[in-house]
C-alpha cells in the first residue's frame, strides 16, 4: 500500500485528504439522489381469481385439474398474438409510440406477473399441487392503466376456463372412445384369428391330446391282439403241415387260415396307419401350444387395456357432464383490480445508500491514488520503513501566530486540529455530523 499500512496512516491520510473525499461523497450521493428521484415511477395493480371447489368430485378433483388448465391458459395469454392485441387495445404504449413492437411485447410480458395460491389441502403423491386462489398482477406507469390491464388478464383467464374446462372435458372423452373402439377391434381380429386357426389345426389342440393318446393306447392294445392272433394262425398252419400229404379237410383249413391271416394283415395295416397319424399329429401340439398361448397373452394385455380404457372413459364421460352443467371446479373473480393510489417503491432509498457508500469509497481510492502519486515521507516509521534509518529527534512542523489567526478565520482551519471542540465538539464529529444530515436531506428528497 505504500505509504499506508497502519491504521494511524490511514486516518492521517483521511485527515490530509477530507476535503476531497467528502466532496466526492456529497456529490455522489446528490446524483444519486437525482438519479432516484427522475426514475419514472410505477404502480401495480392486482386482481384476485378464486377456485372453488367442485359441487361433486370427480376423478379428475385429486389431481387438481385446476392446476395444469391455470398454466395451460397462461402459456397461450403470454403468446405474442395475445399480447399485441392487449397494446392495441389499451394502448399500452401510446405514451412511446417509437418503441418497437418487440420490445412492447417484451416489456409487458415482464410487467404481468401470475401468481398461484396453494390450497390448505394436503397434495396427492403424483399429482399437481391443489391451488385456491390465483393473482394476477400488472406494473405499469399509469396506475389506471395498470389496473385496466390486469382485470383484462383476469376476465380472459375466466373465459378460457370455462371454455378450457368443457373442450378439454370433450376431448378427453372423444380420445378414450376413439382407444375403446380400436382395442375393441383389435380384441375382435384376435378372436377371429384364434377361431381360424383352431378350425385349421382342430386335431392338434390341446383338448383333442388326452382323447388322441387314449386312442393311440388302444391301437397298441389292438396291435398286440393282431400280432398274439396271428402268431396263434402261423402256428395252426404250421401243425398241418407237418403231416406231409394235405387231405382236403387240411386244404380247407390252410384256406381258411390264409383267408384269417390277410384280414389280420389288413386290421394290422390299418391300425398302423391310424397310429402314424396320430403320432404326427401329437407331433404338431406343442407348436399349436406355443401359437394358442402367445394368442392368449395378446388378447389378455387387450382385455387389461379395455379394462382400463372403459373406467378412464367413464370418468372422462363424467368431467364432460359436470363441465356442461357447470358443477366441476370453477374460476370467479373474487377482487378486480383497483387503480393504485401510490406508487410502488422502485428501490430509491437503496440506490441513493448505495451511491453514497460508492461515492465515499471513490473519494478515498482517489485520496489513495493521489498520496501514491506525491509520495512524502512524513513520519518516523515511515522513515524507518523507507530508509533503514531510525531518526533520531522529531521536530513537529510550527506555524507562526499571523498564519494561525488566518486559518481561524477560514473554514479550512476548522479541521487541523481534529481534536479541537467546536461548540463543545471535536472537529471531526462536527464533519461527520454535517455528512450524515447531506444524505439524510439526500433519501428524504426522493421518498
Amino acid at each position: 500500500m505504500g505509504q499506508i499500512q497502519t491504521f494511524d496512516e490511514f486516518l492521517d491520510l483521511i485527515r490530509r485528504r477530507w476535503r476531497l473525499i467528502v466532496l466526492v461523497a456529497v456529490l455522489g450521493t446528490v446524483a444519486a439522489a437525482l438519479y432516484a428521484k427522475a426514475r419514472p415511477e410505477s404502480y401495480e395493480a392486482a386482481a384476485v381469481i378464486q377456485i372453488e371447489v367442485p359441487a361433486v368430485a370427480d376423478g379428475d378433483s385429486t389431481s387438481s385439474g385446476a392446476a395444469r388448465l391455470l398454466q395451460a391458459i397462461e402459456q397461450r395469454l403470454t403468446t405474442r398474438e395475445n399480447l399485441l392485441a392487449v397494446i392495441e387495445r389499451h394502448q399500452v404504449f401510446a405514451a412511446m409510440p417509437g418503441l418497437p413492437v418487440d420490445q412492447q411485447i417484451s416489456a409487458l410480458r415482464a410487467a404481468v406477473r401470475f401468481e398461484s395460491v396453494a390450497s390448505a389441502t394436503g397434495q396427492v403423491y403424483g399429482s399437481a399441487p391443489p391451488i385456491s386462489a390465483l393473482i394476477v398482477l400488472a406494473r405499469l406507469g399509469d396506475p389506471d392503466l395498470a389496473a385496466r390491464v390486469a382485470n383484462d388478464f383476469a376476465q380472459d383467464i375466466l373465459d378460457r376456463s370455462s371454455a378450457g374446462q368443457l373442450d378439454r372435458a370433450r376431448e378427453t372423452a372423444g380420445f378414450f372412445a376413439g382407444e375403446e373402439a380400436r382395442v375393441w377391434g383389435e380384441i375382435a381380429a384376435i378372436e377371429a384369428e384364434i377361431a381360424a386357426y383352431k378350425n385349421a389345426n382342430g386335431q392338434a389342440l390341446p383338448s383333442q391330446r388326452d382323447a388322441l393318446r387314449d386312442e393311440r393306447l388302444a391301437l397298441e392294445s389292438d396291435l398286440r391282439r393282431i400280432d398274439q392272433d396271428q402268431v396263434a394262425l402261423d402256428g395252426q398252419r404250421a401243425e398241418i403241415d407237418i403231416g406231409g400229404t394235405l387231405r382236403a379237410t387240411d386244404q380247407r383249413a390252410l384256406q381258411e387260415l390264409q383267408g384269417q391271416a390277410a384280414v389280420l394283415g389288413a386290421q394290422r395295416s390299418a391300425l398302423m396307419t391310424r397310429r402314424a397319424e396320430i403320432d404326427a399329429v401329437l407331433a404338431q401340439t406343442p407348436e399349436a401350444d406355443r401359437v394358442l398361448s402367445g394368442y392368449d397373452r395378446q388378447l389378455q394385455q387387450l382385455q387389461e387395456q379395455y379394462e382400463v380404457i372403459n373406467r378412464r372413459m367413464a370418468e372422462a364421460e363424467t368431467s364432460l357432464r359436470l363441465a356442461e352443467r357447470q358443477q366441476a371446479e370453477r374460476f370467479t373473480l373474487l377482487e378486480r383490480a383497483v387503480t393504485p393510489q401510490y406508487a410502488i417503491g422502485g428501490g430509491g432509498r437503496k440506490l441513493v445508500l448505495a451511491g453514497a457508500v460508492g461515492s465515499l469509497l471513490l473519494g478515498l481510492g482517489l485520496a489513495f491514488l493521489l498520496d501514491m502519486a506525491h509520495p512524502v515521507v512524513r513520519t518516523a516509521d515511515q522513515m524507518e520503513r523507507q530508509l533503514d534509518l531510525r531518526p533520531v529527534v522529531t521536530i513537529p512542523e510550527v506555524a507562526s501566530a499571523a498564519r494561525s489567526s488566518q486559518r481561524a478565520k477560514t473554514l479550512r482551519g476548522l479541521v487541523d486540529d481534529p481534536l479541537k471542540p467546536i461548540l463543545g465538539l471535536p472537529r471531526f464529529a462536527v464533519i461527520a455530523g454535517g455528512a450524515t444530515l447531506v444524505l439524510l436531506v439526500a433519501a428524504a428528497a426522493i421518498s
